[in-house]
């Protein structure tokens, strides 16, 4: 069999099989302070997990993303040929069944899948997109800055930037001050509105309300801004609570990027306690099309966030019915990473590169120094470290918001 990569030709006869994983951490600088109601990142560098993937052949898949368990999850796939890219995410699975695959464990089968789907596109000479069977390249998106720490000035400057691309949608960071996020939702619709006369705007809480402050919040946002969809507003687990709240607001209940499994949703499924199912990039390509397909089943819409961990998403949300829009947070990437992508008329225009269309400079991060120490997603000021005082804060600052 031959197939063809990046212009050069590579002879593969019979089965390939996997022979190596290898891990690298470069960083993305993204140029501003991120984060959410949980905590924010001030130095706005965060580490960036790269998951290598090597064949007897000499094509080699990447995932970002996490390397969280790799090591673990590795004799799964060892010896395997890659393209059979489901059952492997099934071994993968079953790897770790006594243990559990959900959390941690789920970001490390979620990289490494990706990077087997980047392998599989590879083989066959196909962006894969096209593998999947996407027929339009063009993946609508919306704009998010993850903008907590971001002043109002800043606020306009981050979304202005994105209406130049033609995004009409953006979600801001926001759950402790009602009259400030009302405020900063008008910030970002005058700015996405050189883009559209309606930009669509979302207001994501980061599970940072129980249900009655966020039936009470919700309700005072309303009665000055349209909004099309509230963000993770309770726990991740709390399908009843959802349910509550979808019948009590206007606004469309978005959640899920936090739930590491299929399996997971069906108590939100049951109790129709969804309007629009989230996934996170970071769990990868199979669990995206699983869960998407589920999603499908009972008329509901897909909406992958964070595209900026993971770009083989991108390329998966061409190929299914009711993917909505992605979540767009950035149009960097991260150092010694290229991507074959442009963003352009609100949304991603992916490219005809074989696989994932993500390129490794191993050299250049290896040689690079190590320009984390400052920040990163674990760090306590974080937004990926709950405090254990951020629930009283949030009762005493709902308590004065609503009188």
């Amino acid at each position: 069999m031959r197939t063809s990569m990046a212009g050069a030709d590579c002879e593969i006869e019979g089965d390939m099989k996997i022979t190596g994983l290898r891990t690298l951490r470069t960083h993305r600088d993204w140029g501003r302070p991120v984060g959410d109601v949980n905590g924010f990142i001030s130095s706005g560098i965060t580490e960036v997990p790269v998951v290598l993937i090597d064949t007897d052949e000499g094509l080699t898949g990447v995932g970002l993303g996490s390397d969280q368990s790799v090591d673990a999850l590795f004799p799964a796939i060892e010896g395997e040929d890659p393209r059979a890219v489901s059952s492997l995410y099934d071994r993968m699975l079953a790897q770790v069944f006594k243990s559990g695959h959900a959390g941690a464990t789920y970001g490390g089968i979620g990289t490494i899948d990706s990077a087997l789907w980047d392998l599989k596109a590879k083989i066959a000479g196909e962006p894969l997109w096209r593998l999947l069977g996407g027929r339009d390249r063009f993946v609508p998106g919306y704009a998010s800055g993850l903008d907590i720490a971001l002043d109002d000035e800043q606020l306009a400057t981050f979304y202005a930037s994105m209406a130049e691309r033609g995004f009409s949608s953006g979600k801001l960071k926001g759950g402790r001050d009602w009259e400030a996020d009302v405020r900063r939702l008008g910030i970002v619709r005058d700015a996405l509105s050189a883009a559209s006369s309606r930009p669509a705007l979302m207001l994501d809480a980061n599970e940072s309300w129980n249900l009655k402050q966020a039936v009470r919040y919700i309700s005072l946002v309303e009665e000055r801004v349209d909004l099309t969809w509230i963000e993770e507003p309770l726990r991740r687990w709390d399908a009843a609570g959802h349910a509550r709240l979808t019948r009590s607001v206007r606004a469309g209940v978005a959640t899920g990027e936090n739930l590491s499994g299929l399996e997971q949703y069906t108590p939100f499924f049951e109790a129709g306690a969804v309007d629009v199912v989230q996934a996170g990039a970071i769990w990868g390509v199979t669990h995206f099309l699983r869960l998407a397909l589920a999603a499908h089943s009972r008329d509901l819409p897909i909406s992958p966030v964070g595209l900026t961990a993971n770009p083989g998403i991108a390329h998966a949300a061409t190929a299914v019915p009711n993917h909505l829009s992605a979540e767009v947070q950035d149009f960097g990437t991260p150092f010694g990473i290229t991507v074959d992508e442009h963003y352009a008329d609100g949304g991603i225009v992916l490219g005809d590169e074989p696989g994932s269309g993500v390129t490794v400079d191993e050299a250049a991060i290896s040689a690079a120094p190590d320009d984390t120490s400052d920040g990163g997603w674990l760090v306590a000021e974080g937004p990926h470290v709950r405090s254990s005082r951020a629930g009283l804060r949030l009762v005493a600052d709902d308590r004065g918001a609503a009188g």
